[in-house]
C-alpha cells in the first residue's frame, strides 16, 4: 500500500433502541464484536469495529439507542451517542421499517440532519414489514428535505448481499486518510470488555421483565494457562438482593446457564478453551449512581 492514497475514517451506526444496529455492524464486520438480544438498550457503550478492504479502512462505531433517559445509565448512554456524532466522518442512520416513525426517531433525526457529513439511511426489517416503502418516505421526510442522502432498505439479518453493498458504498465515502488501525484488527475494544459483553447478553436474553436493564457486568480476572486454557472471571452486578436470588436461581441453575451459554461463545470467538467463573455482586442503585458507573466503566 506504500505510495497509494488510503481513505479511512469514523463511522457512527446510529438509532433508537432495538432497531437492529449491533446486528448490521456485526454482519458488515463478518465477526462479532458487538452484543445482540431481542431487547432495547443491550448496546450501552460505543463500541468500535474496524474494516478494511484494499485501500479503505472504516472504523464502525456501534451506539446506544438515543431514548429519553430516566437515570445516570441513561443519560451515559445518549452521551455516547453525542461523542459519536461530533468526531465521526459518516454517519448510519438504522430505522425499523415495520413501525412508523416514533418520538425517539424524532429525536435521533433532529441530532443528524444538519450534520454536514455523509449520510446513509438503511431501513431494516424489510422481510418483515408490511409497507416498507412508505414507512422509508416518512423516515426520509423527517430530514427535512435532505437531499444528498443514501437511502436503502435491507436486512440485516438476512440480506448478505445488500449488506456488502451498504459496506462498500460507505468505504467510498470516507476521506482521504492514512489507516488508524492496523490492517488485521477487528476492533479496539479490551478483550476483558468484550468478555464481560458477552456475559451480559446471555445473561439479557435469560431473565425477565425489568431485571435485565439492572444487571452489569465486569471481567476482574483473565489468565492464561501453560496449556492454554484460558480463565476469565466476571461480576454480574445487580441492584437488590432479591435479584442476586433470581440470576443465580434454584440451585444456581440461572448462572450456570448464564455462564455455559457465555463460555460457549467466548471459546468459538478465541478459539481456545475457556474456564468461565461468575460471581453475582449486588451494588444499589448503580444505575443512578455516578460513581458506580464509574467503577463499571461507564465513563
Amino acid at each position: 500500500m506504500e505510495g497509494e492514497k488510503t481513505h479511512s475514517g469514523f463511522v457512527a451506526i446510529v438509532g433508537k433502541p432495538n432497531v437492529g444496529k449491533s446486528t448490521l455492524l456485526n454482519n458488515m464486520l463478518g465477526v462479532k464484536i458487538a452484543p445482540i438480544t431481542h431487547r432495547p438498550q443491550t448496546t450501552r457503550r460505543g463500541v468500535r469495529g474496524i474494516y478494511a478492504f484494499e485501500n479503505a479502512q472504516a472504523v464502525f462505531v456501534d451506539t446506544p439507542g438515543l431514548h429519553k433517559p430516566e437515570d445516570a445509565l441513561g443519560r451515559y448512554m445518549n452521551q455516547e451517542v453525542e461523542n459519536a456524532l461530533a468526531d465521526v466522518d459518516v454517519i448510519v442512520w438504522v430505522v425499523d421499517l415495520r413501525l412508523p416513525p416514533g418520538d425517539e426517531d424524532r429525536l435521533v433525526a433532529r441530532q443528524i440532519r444538519d450534520l454536514p457529513k455523509p449520510l446513509f439511511v438503511v431501513g431494516n426489517k424489510v422481510d418483515a414489514a408490511k409497507y416498507p416503502d412508505e414507512a422509508l418516505r416518512l423516515y426520509q421526510s423527517l430530514l427535512e428535505g435532505r437531499e444528498d442522502v443514501d437511502v436503502r432498505a435491507l436486512s440485516a439479518q438476512n440480506d448478505a448481499r445488500k449488506v456488502e453493498q451498504l459496506r462498500a458504498a460507505i468505504l467510498a465515502a470516507l476521506p482521504e486518510n492514512p489507516f488508524f488501525f492496523p490492517t488485521g484488527s477487528a476492533s479496539d475494544q479490551p478483550r476483558e470488555n468484550w468478555a464481560a459483553e458477552i456475559v451480559r447478553e446471555e445473561a439479557m436474553k435469560r431473565l425477565n421483565q425489568e431485571l435485565p436493564y439492572a444487571v452489569a457486568t465486569r471481567t476482574t480476572e483473565w489468565t492464561e494457562r501453560e496449556d492454554g486454557l484460558q480463565r476469565i472471571h466476571v461480576d454480574v452486578v445487580v441492584e437488590k438482593g432479591g435479584h442476586k436470588a433470581i440470576v443465580i436461581g434454584k440451585g444456581g441453575a440461572k448462572l450456570k446457564e448464564i455462564g455455559q451459554a457465555a463460555r460457549k461463545q467466548l471459546e468459538v470467538f478465541l478459539n481456545q478453551r475457556v474456564y468461565l467463573e461468575l460471581n453475582v455482586v449486588v451494588m444499589p442503585e448503580w444505575r443512578r449512581d455516578p460513581e458506580a458507573l464509574r467503577e463499571l466503566g461507564y465513563e
